[in-house]
């Protein structure tokens, strides 16, 4: 089942040093130009052939996300890694958009 995270528990989680995957899945082009702190990048074209490759461990917890609550990559992203067996999967919303509306920072040369 893919739940909702949102902000504060996000950075949260991160301040905390929790155990997670950030996924951007955003095409690299997007990536590069700033992301959420400690994100990677796994496209959402890509996700089916990435995924087994790059997450071994379908136990990890996954948190996906894109560029706002508008964007339609990560939900269709989280529904395929729940297809492939990910069993932790959580669903960042407000994405990039949202992150920037709290004012907190992106990584990369933006």
């Amino acid at each position: 089942m893919i739940e909702p995270i949102d902000t504060v528990t996000l950075q949260d989680c991160q301040r905390k040093g929790r155990d997670f995957i950030l996924i951007d899945t955003l095409p690299l082009g997007i990536f590069a130009e700033g992301h959420l702190p400690g994100a990677i990048n796994l496209p959402s074209d890509d996700i089916l052939e990435q995924a087994p490759k790059r997450l071994p461990d379908r136990d990890a917890t996954l948190v996906v996300y894109c560029a706002s609550a508008a964007c339609k990559r990560a939900g269709p992203a989280a529904g395929r890694l729940e297809q492939l067996g990910y069993t932790r999967l959580f669903h960042y919303d407000a994405g990039k958009k949202g992150w920037l509306a709290e004012g907190l920072t992106l990584e990369g040369p933006r």
